[in-house]
């Protein structure tokens, strides 16, 4: 079985991100999601499809330690780091800024 292991990113819906840190393990689901002609509902043959999302941990040495435990195949996909320029009110009116529309 293959899992993917990632910090999930903030929603677009909010200004901060509340995943407060949390890794995730979810697997790879090898067969696709099909339609119920019956009821009309998306449904999926493979029984880890509902894992999404579930198996979370504190760190991604923890998420490590479990999958490989288990004797899963695995990708981690790092976060990327967000680089914040410190700036202040006064950068408003500096002279030398970069004007954008003008």
């Amino acid at each position: 079985m293959k899992v993917k292991i990632y910090r999930p990113a903030k929603s677009a819906m909010q200004s901060r991100c509340s995943c407060d840190g949390r890794w995730v393990v979810e697997p790879v689901l090898m067969l696709a999601r099909d339609h119920d002609p019956l009821m009309g509902w998306t449904r999926a043959q493979d029984p880890l499809a509902s894992l999404r999302g579930r198996l979370s941990f504190a760190t991604s040495g923890e998420a490590l330690t479990f999958v490989r435990q288990r004797g899963w195949d695995f990708e981690v996909i790092r976060p990327r780091e967000k680089k914040v320029m410190p700036r202040s009110y006064t950068d408003n009116f500096n002279p030398d800024r970069r004007r954008i529309g003008r």
